[in-house]
């Protein structure tokens, strides 16, 4: 049997400056958290899906400016058991590394520090010109089937006695 195993899946996808980028950018992940089978895998999907959201906003707010877009890159580490979000704009602006309680009164704010509860890590990098925003979550591999299950014959009562 001649099998390949991939170390490495990637998704990747550009997006303009509009409002319906975000959702289109959940929908996106979404999917490939799905066909990843990351469920099977206890990564916390809303956790992930609410970070994207959050960086997704954030390129679109702060990070894009007018006439341009962001990319999202995607990226499961299978061995290492490892999801990886970044968000790559083109704009100047900057990204404070320790997230923080806004005002309780402010409008705005607290997607970072919700990236920086839930996510396992998350950091800015550079890119010229702009900025990457990622984050990371862990992504174990599933647990194997029980040995009664794996054996199981027709009835499900496991294998026949030798």
């Amino acid at each position: 049997m001649n099998e390949v195993t991939q170390l490495l899946e990637s998704r990747e996808a550009f997006y303009r400056r509009e409002r319906r980028s975000v959702p289109l950018v959940r929908k996106f992940v979404g999917q490939a958290l799905v066909d990843w089978a990351c469920e099977e895998r206890k990564v916390n999907m809303d956790d992930v899906l609410l970070c994207v959201s959050e960086l997704a906003t954030n390129a679109l707010v702060h990070g894009v400016p007018p006439g341009r877009g962001f990319k999202l890159f995607l990226y499961w580490e299978c061995a290492g058991g490892r999801l990886r979000v970044e968000m790559h704009d083109s704009g100047g602006g900057e990204v404070a590394e320790a997230a923080r309680w806004p005002e309780p009164l402010a409008e705005s704010g607290r997607g970072l520090t919700l990236v920086a509860a839930l996510a396992e890590k998350w950091g800015v990098g550079e890119r010229n010109p702009g900025k990457i925003v990622w984050c990371e979550f862990a992504a174990p591999a599933p647990a194997l089937a029980e040995p009664a299950r794996m054996f199981a014959g027709p009835t499900g009562r496991g294998a026949p006695s030798p």
